[in-house]
């Protein structure tokens, strides 16, 4: 049984999160625990709606009530019998109750819709998505708002090779790629003359050896020269019809430069790719 938290906030882009993680998981018997983190002015709020007993769908709807509604939903519209929905509603501070909900639902992995760009100046990667992936110790898969629902058939891993691919990472790993049948395309960014180190040699032999095993027929290794990193993903993306990207939490290099240093304006695939970042 897989335990998957999934905060919302009500939007078009925490219900995508939901419908991606249906489908994603549709062969895996699956606890899907839906989590809403109010503020104080949702206090405010949801006692004055309490005490009017005011009408299902007003305006004046306390958030508890909209999130039940949400989850039985969620349950009318499931076609999955292994899949089980679970309202989760909480005041206070969001990290915080992301963290207490995991250790208290034993999670295995938090999924989060990312909002749509409002500017130019806009991150890839929103403030609360930021703060999971670099504050909380679990995987966590981040859904864009225009993502399409199926299991991707092309999956991306750029890396530097700079990392030890540890047990935890290789298992976070195989585990994605054995809900569906996609091919995994292992990618790095070298400037022209370079050569990778004897531990980065050491790392991707080890990966190699690794995939040769578990999936012999379903990954290739790709180098890409002359480009900045960031320059490189979005070519291999795009010229490949990624459909997900695969990256390490402990790889800073990489998560810095593609989700927190750039703007929406300069990062196309922003909108359609889902991310999935691995902790150990």
């Amino acid at each position: 049984m897989k335990n998957i938290l999934i905060p919302v906030d009500f939007s078009s882009n925490s219900k995508n999160a939901l419908q991606y993680a249906q489908v994603l998981f549709s062969s895996v018997e699956c606890n899907f625990y839906v989590l809403y983190v109010g503020t104080l002015l949702d206090t405010q709020k949801d006692s004055i709606s309490g005490s009017n007993k005011r009408a299902k769908d007003m305006p004046g709807e306390s958030t508890k009530e909209i999130l039940m509604d949400l989850v039985e939903e969620l349950k009318g519209h499931s076609t999955e019998a292994n899949h089980y929905f679970y309202a989760l509603h909480e005041y206070g501070f969001f990290i915080q109750s992301i963290k207490r909900n995991l250790e208290e639902h034993q999670i295995d992995l938090i999924v989060m819709g990312t909002k749509g760009a409002s500017g130019i100046k806009e991150k890839v990667v929103g403030s609360n998505a930021g703060d999971v992936i670099t504050k909380v110790q679990c995987n966590t898969l981040v859904i864009p708002e225009e993502v399409v629902f199926s299991k991707p058939s092309e999956i991306a891993f750029p890396t530097d090779f700079n990392i030890f691919y540890s047990h935890g990472i290789l298992s976070s790993m195989a585990e994605m790629l054995q809900l569906g049948s996609g091919k995994f395309r292992i990618m790095n960014a070298l400037k022209d003359g370079d050569l990778l180190s004897m531990e980065q040699e050491t790392n991707k032999e080890y990966l190699f050896d690794y995939l040769e095993e578990t999936f012999p027929d379903r990954y290739s290794f790709h180098t890409i020269t002359n480009k900045s990193v960031k320059s490189a993903i979005q070519c291999f993306v795009e010229s490949r019809d990624i459909e997900m990207i695969i990256m390490v939490a402990k790889n800073l290099n990489f998560i810095q430069q593609i989700l927190f240093d750039s703007i929406v304006e300069k990062i196309s695939f922003h909108t359609k790719i889902p991310f999935y970042v691995i902790h150990e």
